[in-house]
């Protein structure tokens, strides 16, 4: 049978590496798939240097247009990221009859209704696999392997420049603007790595999956995001004593209503600085990898864990996309998996939860001052909130100088809150209410807690 033909645009990173991995692999890909599959033009800004890498027998051009109009491709492959651009090029490529795989978790976050939308009208498919943690074949999990499941909860370490800062600032004990510097050194943060630091790249990730679990529209827009640029080591240094690790996480949850907590039903679709119990797998994962837990009613707890970016491990899953668009070409369109794994026409019109609304329990750190009283004080401010205590621990406080802004004589303790579960719009009152004490001398730090069990 004749190979499939792949137009690849964009010879950066990952188009270099699925370049080479499908050129590598040919023969076993070629067996699984059923066919061969070729890239057989590129296009790149920088014809000579995608020319030299792809070599002679590609045919290498300027603009992208080029190769979306040439008839004999079959699959258009975009690897330049952004939103702009690649979503012209994406629907002018679905317009055009042409299969769509991405690697652009920003673009579908934002645009995927209307992308998903475009392509179930045209009978082509858009395949992302690369789009969320890499290698980790996470998509083709949740849309395909754990079908027979509701899903109940999914929780992730999806960004792996956070992840090694954490680590890093946890087994050195060093401040986040040093760890920063040391991983842009290392080539894992971005010289500007706004996106990773303050959770927009994960929340674009737990968007995607939260999708698919749960059979809802795409809406990165309602999505809590908070990053890790205020941490602090000294939490991560108490959280460890607690028997927790501080992991940033992007969090999908299905949320039944609640009398009890007077909670609606909706999902819950947030992604910051979570402590996790050490005796969790997650919470043991390090460096640059990343890990999703997901929960389902029949399956259990599952979890995944790879690399979450590269070279070859993000080429490993667009040509694992690669071959089902090949498998699939020629099938009925209604017998394709849906593109979010529920069929378009039974969506759910679930809500995502605003944040007020987030059930979960926390961490709290207050710099008080040392005094009798004061432990009473908070406790029963807690308390007309109907915040359930689960820990308290008293440390001693870093020593300040006189010279320090808002320095005072009064001696100092940190009094470390651990409570049970809270609505977070309860827990704001709170913390206002805890913040006007006289007693309380800095702004409290509150990192939110998930046991993931």
């Amino acid at each position: 049978m004749k190979p499939i033909q792949v137009g690849l645009i964009g010879m950066g990173t990952v188009g270099t590496g699925t370049f080479e991995v499908l050129k590598r692999n040919q023969e076993e890909i070629k067996r699984r798939a059923g066919r061969g599959i070729e890239i057989t033009m590129i296009a790149d800004l920088n014809t000579a240097r995608a020319q030299v890498l792809a070599g002679p027998a590609v045919q290498v051009v300027p603009n992208a247009q080029a190769l979306i109009d040439n008839p004999s491709i079959d699959i258009v492959v975009e690897l330049i990221g952004g939103y702009g651009v690649a979503r012209d090029l994406v629907m002018k490529a679905i317009a055009a009859g042409k299969h769509v795989v991405t690697a652009n978790k920003a673009l579908l976050a934002v645009h995927g209704t209307e992308i998903f939308a475009a392509a179930h009208a045209k009978g082509v498919m858009v395949a992302f696999e690369a789009a969320v943690a890499g290698g980790i074949p996470i998509i083709k999990s949740l849309r395909e392997g754990l079908t027979a499941n509701r899903i109940q909860w999914i929780a992730g370490i999806i960004n792996g420049t956070t992840n090694f800062i954490l680590s890093e600032m946890r087994s050195k004990g060093l401040d986040f603007s040093v760890v920063l510097k040391e991983a842009q050194r290392l080539g894992y943060a971005e010289a500007d790595p706004t996106f990773d630091i303050e959770g927009v790249d994960a929340a674009h990730k737990a968007t995607l999956m939260s999708a698919i679990a749960f059979g809802i529209p795409v809406q990165f827009d309602k999505a809590y995001v908070e990053g890790i640029t205020q941490l602090e080591a000294q939490d991560i240094q108490y959280a460890e004593q607690l028997g927790y690790r501080i992991k940033l996480l992007g969090i999908a949850k299905r949320r039944e209503a609640n009398s009890k907590t007077h909670s609606p039903a909706g999902v819950e679709l947030r992604v910051h600085p979570s402590l996790v119990p050490t005796s969790r797998l997650i919470a043991n994962v390090e460096g640059a990898m990343n890990a999703v837990m997901v929960q389902g009613d029949a399956v259990g707890t599952t979890l995944y864990y790879g690399k979450g970016a590269g070279s070859e491990p993000t080429a490993s899953s667009v040509i694992a996309d690669l071959v089902d668009i090949t498998r699939l070409h020629t099938a009925d369109p209604q017998n394709r998996v849906p593109h979010l794994a529920f069929q378009p026409d039974a969506m759910s019109d679930l809500p995502v939860l605003p944040m007020d609304e987030v059930v979960t329990s926390y961490y709290l750190r207050l710099r008080v001052a040392d005094e009798a009283g004061v432990l009473a004080k908070v406790t029963g401010i807690l308390a007309t909130e109907n915040i359930s205590i689960d820990a308290v621990l008293q440390r001693e406080a870093d020593q300040v100088q006189p010279s320090e802004p808002g320095a005072t004589s009064v001696p100092q303790t940190d009094l470390i809150i651990l409570t049970h579960d809270a609505r977070e719009g309860t827990m704001n009152r709170a913390l206002a209410s805890l913040q006007a004490l006289s007693t309380v001398l800095k702004p409290i730090v509150r990192i939110r807690k998930e046991e993931l069990a």
